[in-house]
């Protein structure tokens, strides 16, 4: 990047590609993984693509890297790009967090001179942005006009050919390998307590208890978000449980089958166990993608873990006691 000076005053304007280099998609690749999850992110201020003018557009983004290259790699036109400090997470989750907000643009505007930079007092935001800002108080405060861009920066180009959204710009879709991208994210976090809690149940209780842990784990963090529009249930909660319950009934079927030498009452009861055990920690996974899809809202998340986290705490722990229960039956 290289640096500029406009404006009345020092204004350090970075000069930006909108071409992706192998670094920055090697650090998408660690993003996706997690990796320093909150190091990703760009310095906040104001960005030049080609060779801008004071009639050039400015678009706002977060400082989140997803979120900034996404939006300077889809651009084909002399602009300004202006990155908010929204402590690198990207527009839709920083806008309902508040960071990026009418507060945020406001300071950002003009800590960046950027009213003696461009002539036509006008920001381009993203929709996305649209519910932590107050577009009606941006420009009382800093007399720029907002104006809402589309859900996608890939159709940027075309907007601005009319600066106009057609309804399929403002359509927010979810599409299969939008929730294919969720899935190494989720398996980073679970797979060292998945395999810790598998080796123990292997110790305790065999190979079907402790493969029982990898399936419950794995139709939560992997199979939930793929199936997720198939999946009955309009609750994250509820289609969580019913996944579960169907990875439990091949467990409960060779409990009940006799494998591992229980029988009559004790295979009844490691059946049970599978039923009340495993459906709890699928629906537990499935609660952390309600942050990251379009199916849910800010109200109906805390609704879902104040009416369900405890029943699901309630059946975890009937099929701890159970458990419990029958190993202790089988020393006597």
């Amino acid at each position: 990047m290289e640096n500029g000076v406009s404006g009345q005053g020092r204004t350090n304007i970075k000069s930006i590609s909108n071409r992706l280099t192998l670094a920055d998609r090697f650090g998408h690749f660690l993003a996706r993984l997690g990796y320093k999850r909150m190091g990703h992110r760009v310095e906040p201020g104001l960005y030049s693509l080609g060779k801008p003018d004071s009639d050039s557009p400015v678009f706002v983004t977060a400082n989140y890297t997803l979120s900034f290259d996404a939006l300077r790699s889809a651009l084909t036109m002399d602009c300004y790009i202006l990155a908010l400090d929204t402590k690198g997470v990207n527009v839709w989750c920083a806008a309902g967090k508040g960071t990026f907000g009418t507060e945020e643009i406001v300071n950002r505007v003009e800590s960046t001179n950027l009213g003696q930079i461009v002539g036509v007092r006008k920001l381009i935001l993203p929709q996305l942005g649209a519910p932590g800002v107050a577009a009606h108080m941006v420009k009382k405060l800093c007399r720029f006009k907002v104006e809402y861009g589309p859900v996608y920066a890939a159709d940027i180009p075309e907007y601005m050919k009319e600066r106009k959204a057609t309804p399929e710009m403002r359509r927010v879709r979810f599409t299969l390998w939008d929730r294919i991208t969720l899935v190494p994210l989720e398996l980073v976090h679970v797979i060292i307590p998945t395999l810790a809690v598998a080796c123990l149940l292997y110790i305790l209780a065999g190979p079907l208890a402790a493969s029982s842990a990898i399936v419950a784990s794995f139709a939560g963090a992997v199979v939930f978000p793929i199936l997720l529009p198939w999946i009955p249930g309009h609750d994250f909660s509820v289609k969580g449980l019913i996944l579960g319950g169907v990875a439990a009934v091949p467990f409960a079927v060779i409990s009940l089958s006799g494998a591992g030498g229980t029988t009559g009452y004790g295979s009844l009861g490691r059946a049970l166990c599978y039923l009340a055990g495993m459906p709890p920690v699928t629906a537990f996974l499935a609660l952390n993608f309600t942050g990251s899809t379009t199916f849910t809202s800010p109200s109906q998340v805390k609704m879902e873990i104040l009416n369900y986290i405890p029943a699901m705490a309630w059946m975890f722990g009937v099929a701890l006691v159970m458990a419990a229960a029958l190993s202790m039956a089988s020393y006597f």
